[in-house]
């Protein structure tokens, strides 16, 4: 057993190649400050492990310390498409360079080009969504729930707000309906019951409303004895009764997603069609962009949003602005979509295509390891199409002394970390994720098998 004089100095640590690379990644001094507490933990306890005199081993134990300090690439082979945890919708490298100038130069994002004067920012991105969504007008800000709270706080401050029980929902990170209702200042008012709603329920208090609003079901799926009020019903209402009607997508397709065989999904201008005044819905669900949280619908309304002062706080910068109007140009050709979005391209990935990915996947195992080719089923986000799945491909990944636990551990420990899930105690690797499928095998070679 090593002795506490035989440990390295620091120095001779940071100038070890075993070293650099986590020096170039996390700086000299976070490393020095890391290195020295491993040592103190050691002088404290008075216990050298064999690996505490070695470079390697101060590599191995940093790397571990040091993964939670970054943002890293990670490989989602988890089976949820759109994942809220892995950083949701992808960009392309392609739009990611046709939007570098703009985010590493000036740009007119509030400035007039043909007038020389101060401009709107959100004019550009206006413009494009009006003409795919066919309405009167649009406003951005950060994401789909400040969307919702901005509606609510500009129509339902210190009013009555009608929401059918079975819609108060808790989306991501606990955040439910309720709260965010009664932080926007509104006064919540319950209606119907958690299975049923009718309109009946909605007209026993628009009288004393200010405002309609239904949540559609994108983060959640009620079956069984069901009934709810649609969306022309309600907006009916809100006319009889003078007020503004608001659905709330959640997560907003621009196309119809039939048409490659994946799960149908309401558009926002079909919600619009249908007599709604405003619907909300993200950038980075369904439509395959950026995190963000769009507001579109009567211009009257739109404006009233603008002029609320919680815009300015809740509204998108010019990154956003920029990589969202880059995803919108796509729309100008929708055919071509499953070429050029990320997301259509993962999602309409054919089974002989996800086949081909497990079979090279499973041949470039290392020895300890063993794969087999299984029929899964995916699914396109835990917030958008939550009771649909699609049909996928997966890999069961086994090793003769690891359990289940310690081999999807192991590979979170990739350099590229590889996210899988665990089912019935055993790893799958879901190929809709397999991309690229060179460096993913070139990880897995790699991993640290030692027992």
């Amino acid at each position: 057993m090593p002795e506490l004089r035989d440990l390295p100095a620091i120095e001779s640590l940071l100038q070890s190649a075993a070293i650099a690379d986590l020096i170039q990644c996390h700086g000299t001094q976070v490393v020095k400050a890391k290195l020295r507490e491993l040592q103190q933990t050691m002088r404290t306890e008075r216990v050298v492990p064999d690996w505490g005199v070695e470079a390697q081993g101060y590599a191995k134990a940093l790397t571990q310390s040091l993964s939670k300090a970054d943002y890293t690439p990670v490989f989602n082979l988890t089976g949820t498409v759109i994942h809220t945890n892995l950083g949701r919708a992808l960009l392309s490298q392609t739009l990611w360079r046709d939007v570098e100038p703009l985010v590493t130069r000036p740009m007119n994002l509030e400035y007039d080009l043909v007038k020389g004067v101060r401009g709107q920012r959100e004019t550009v991105v206006e413009q494009r969504l009006s003409e795919l969504i066919n309405c009167e007008a649009v406003t951005i800000v950060n994401n789909c729930a400040a969307a919702l709270m901005l509606v609510l706080n500009t129509f339902g401050l210190r009013a009555q707000v009608p929401v059918s029980r079975g819609e108060l929902v808790e989306i991501g990170g606990s955040f439910r309906l309720p709260e965010l209702m009664s932080r926007a200042g509104c006064d919540l008012v319950e209606v119907g019951t958690t299975n049923r709603t009718r309109l009946s329920d909605y007209a026993a208090v628009a009288g004393s409303a200010s405002m309609l609003l239904k949540i559609h079901p994108s983060n959640y799926h009620i079956e069984g004895f069901t009934e709810s009020v649609e969306a022309p019903e309600l907006a009916g209402l809100a006319k009889e009764y003078g007020i503004p009607s608001c659905v709330d997508l959640g997560s907003g397709s621009l196309v119809d997603l039939s048409q490659w065989g994946l799960p149908k999904e309401p558009t926002p201008q079909s919600v619009l069609d249908q007599g709604v005044d405003l619907v909300t819905f993200s950038g980075d669900k369904l439509l395959g962009s950026v995190q963000c949280g769009i507001i579109a619908g009567r211009k009257e309304l739109i404006e009233q949003i603008r002029s609320n002062p919680m815009k300015r706080a809740l509204r998108a910068d010019k990154v956003t602005m920029a990589i969202l109007n880059a995803t919108l140009k796509l729309y100008n050709e929708p055919q071509q979509l499953p070429e050029h979005l990320p997301l259509l391209k993962t999602l309409t990935l054919s089974q002989d295509a996800l086949r081909s990915r497990a079979k090279q996947l499973i041949e470039g195992l290392p020895e300890q390891l063993t794969g087999t080719l299984i029929e899964s089923e995916a699914q396109i986000g835990s917030g958008a199409l939550p009771d649909q799945t699609i049909d996928s491909i997966g890999v069961i990944l086994q090793h003769p002394s690891f359990s289940a636990q310690k081999l999807a551990d192991a590979l979170r420990r990739c350099k590229t970390p590889i996210i899988g899930r665990i089912k019935a105690d055993q790893v799958i690797l879901d190929m809709r994720g397999a991309d690229p499928l060179d460096e993913l095998i070139i990880n897995i070679q790699s991993l640290d098998l030692m027992p």
